[in-house]
């Protein structure tokens, strides 16, 4: 990033700002955040950096497109308080984190699956449906999700003609499994319903193939901004010893 600086070097504010793209302000506020270590001072008062805070910035800006601002953040604060076992716990968290997302996408791809004609139907919920406790159990979610799901038209159970409770057959956990995944990998309900209501109608992974695409790109993305971000963080780690 920029010129190469030399060992002991002084940087002003403004040096390490046109540097990395940023304002002077937004320097000295990653310094009181702690993503930065702090500066020296000039005798006159003001903030004398060097090339460790250039590499600093550098670790963090490269790590938060991977880990996301406030988790880069954490990464950051733990390495200047010399804390680098936490500040790789925390690297190993959002790996995890990362891990279970593409899990979720391959879950999502083999829930399909049951779109596919052909394949055999869900035998889970029996012939008389399931009522929304044992569903909502069953996915890890309130009931009180399902009900929102259900205003939002993901699912459409029918009403028991004795209690009025809400059954959920085969077709309804379908949807409310694919909206459970579609959910975990960030689409928002709106983005969900009409693709919840093209399968309906479709029966095919066809209106799914490109969110599905597109999940894939942001992991994949994700991924790679990870790998930069580690690199960029040990050589922040080798350069503070």
């Amino acid at each position: 990033m920029g010129k190469n600086l030399q060992s002991g070097e002084r940087l002003r504010p403004i040096d390490l700002a046109r540097r990395h793209g940023l304002s002077t302000q937004a320097v000295r506020n990653y310094e009181q955040a702690g993503i930065l270590p702090p500066a020296d001072r000039t005798p006159h008062g003001y903030r004398a950096y060097t090339p460790l805070h250039a590499h600093a910035l550098d670790a963090f800006l490269a790590l938060t497109p991977g880990h996301g601002h406030a988790t880069a953040t954490a990464i950051m604060r733990a390495v200047n308080r010399g804390e680098t076992d936490e500040a790789l716990w925390l690297v190993d968290e959002s790996h995890a984190r990362l891990l279970d997302d593409r899990r979720t996408l391959r879950a999502v791809e083999r829930a399909l699956e049951d779109l596919v004609p052909g394949t055999e139907p869900s035998t889970s919920s029996g012939p008389g449906g399931t009522f929304i406790g044992p569903l909502a159990r069953e996915l890890g979610i309130r009931p009180a999700t399902l009900r929102k799901w259900e205003r939002a038209g993901l699912v459409n159970p029918r009403r028991d003609p004795l209690t009025g409770y809400r059954v959920y057959d085969e077709a309804d956990e379908r949807d409310a499994r694919l909206a459970h995944q579609l959910r975990r990998g960030g689409h928002l309900l709106e983005q969900i319903a009409p693709l919840i209501a093209q399968v309906r109608s479709a029966g095919g992974l066809e209106p799914l193939e490109a969110a599905l695409h597109d999940w894939h790109a942001r992991l994949s993305a994700r991924g790679r901004a990870m790998l930069t971000g580690a690199a960029e963080l040990d050589a922040y780690l080798g350069i503070r010893g």
